[in-house]
């Protein structure tokens, strides 16, 4: 099993880098390089426990689907997602939030398993760690900049 373990500060409230974490719209947004689409479950707002996302991208040259469910929240603090169908053998990716005194300290904490057994373990030492890091830091940096500009409040205040 692989972990990748990512920090980053935003100058923002934790509540709205909270809720922007959990964004159908700007998960769409930090992918739309790869064509990312909510194609079936929660395809807009903010995605609650329990509720279920179906994913369709353009990854490494072929479209990909993954349903991912939030089997974890506890408000403002913390949420995870699981991947219930996909490429994975198993993905479970979790956020933290920390509240600090000029912002917000989130916490990635992103698990997958590849199958195919060696195989497997020799696509991701050669680029798929890598390729899953830079998409994570993405989604990140678009989290960052929504929260510490004003986009935040087309997604939030409607």
């Amino acid at each position: 099993m692989r972990k990748i373990h990512l920090t980053t500060f935003i100058a923002a409230p934790y509540q709205r880098v909270f809720d922007l974490s959990r964004s159908i719209d700007l998960h769409k947004e930090s992918m739309k390089k790869y064509r990312e689409q909510a194609v079936s479950g929660i395809r807009f707002g903010l995605i609650e426990e329990d509720e279920m996302v179906t994913w369709q991208a353009r990854h490494l040259g072929k479209t990909r689907m993954m349903r991912v469910k939030v089997t974890e929240m506890k408000k403002y603090e913390r949420f995870v997602d699981e991947q219930n169908e996909g490429n994975f053998k198993m993905m479970r990716h979790e956020h933290y939030f920390k509240p600090c005194d000029n912002g917000t300290i989130m916490i990635d904490i992103f698990e997958y398993d590849m199958p195919y057994g060696n195989l497997g373990k020799l696509i991701d030492s050669l680029f798929l760690f890598r390729y899953i890091t830079r998409l994570l830091e993405l989604r990140n940096q678009t989290i960052k900049e929504f929260a510490e500009g004003e986009q935040w409040k087309r997604l939030l205040l409607k």
